[in-house]
């Protein structure tokens, strides 16, 4: 399927020869550290906003469904990669304690000052491995976009019950690559190579079984998975192929905004069954997956 990635074991794809930890971490030093501005200098539209509030709000209401009746305790969060600080602040506004490691504070800094509080920079791995030594645990764990981006994604989501309560719930988000949306595109000739690989910052690619064969063999129990919109349908149309006419791909963005906030507006229920289901037929740009560690006598 490409030349440099391989089928691991457990169905996802992975690249063949990964860097090291060590060329890995000075990689990241340097775009996060060094190249930092150049990723947070856009501004958003109220639509954007209202996108990303959207998001959220359907995983909320998924982690509070999950949750059910047990309030009882203070409700933590460590959001492991938090880039501009969306998570922080949205569970911050609604009354939870949280804290947030990211390589770089300039994300947080521009969109979400008010959660400059809320953050601890340095190496991402290096700042988790101290959550783990200090005893620290979490109510809910927030891992968007990082898993395909590590050496060892099964290390990752191992160390993640370790910062995570008994009770607790990990929340992860990764793009959804090799979907059955993206190899009919190729097969179909309306691309013509895998574009989702994106060397050297995606290591590992996860469609929805890999997915959850992933996390399973990692000690983990996948209560739900959700998906968002499948912006890779635009592919199939040529005035719309933002991949082939990369002009487009402002106003296919746009659209996706759009039509993701307007079926916001119904029943909660719905939604969320709605963007299951398109989940389960292997379509959507990202999934998002909702874990509770199973208990070590079972793992």
């Amino acid at each position: 399927m490409h030349p440099e990635l391989k089928k691991n074991p457990l169905g996802f794809w992975e690249v063949i020869n990964k860097p090291s930890s060590e060329a890995l971490k000075e990689y990241y030093a340097k775009k996060y550290y060094q190249q930092s501005l150049g990723s947070y200098e856009a501004s958003y539209t109220e639509d954007e906003l209202t996108y990303f509030e959207t998001k959220l709000a359907q995983k909320f209401y998924v982690i509070n469904q999950l949750f059910a009746e047990d309030v009882s305790h203070v409700k933590t969060l460590l959001d492991v990669g938090c880039g501009e600080g969306y998570a922080l602040s949205f569970f911050k506004k609604h009354g939870w304690n949280v804290k947030g490691i990211d390589f770089s504070a300039a994300g947080v800094t521009s969109k979400n000052p008010d959660c400059m509080e809320n953050l601890v920079t340095g190496d991402v791995f290096e700042l988790l491995h101290q959550e783990i030594l200090s005893g620290h645990t979490y109510q809910l764990v927030w891992l968007q976009n990082v898993l395909e981006h590590v050496v060892d994604p099964l290390d990752l989501l191992a160390s993640l019950k370790k910062v995570l309560r008994p009770d607790g719930i990990a929340v992860v988000t990764v793009p959804n690559d090799f979907s059955v949306t993206q190899l009919t595109a190729l097969q179909k000739t309306h691309i013509q190579q895998p574009f989702w690989v994106a060397l050297p910052d995606h290591l590992n690619y996860y469609d929805y079984d890999s997915l959850k064969t992933t996390v399973t063999s990692t000690g983990w129990d996948p209560l739900e998975i959700i998906a968002d919109f499948p912006v890779d349908w635009f592919l199939f149309n040529p005035a719309s192929n933002y991949v082939t006419n990369p002009a487009v791909g402002k106003s296919a963005h746009i659209a996706r905004v759009q039509i993701e906030n307007y079926i916001q507006l119904q029943p909660a229920e719905d939604v969320i069954a709605f963007w299951s289901a398109m989940a389960k037929v292997g379509v959507g740009r990202d999934l998002t997956i909702f874990l509770r560690a199973r208990p070590l006598s079972e793992a």
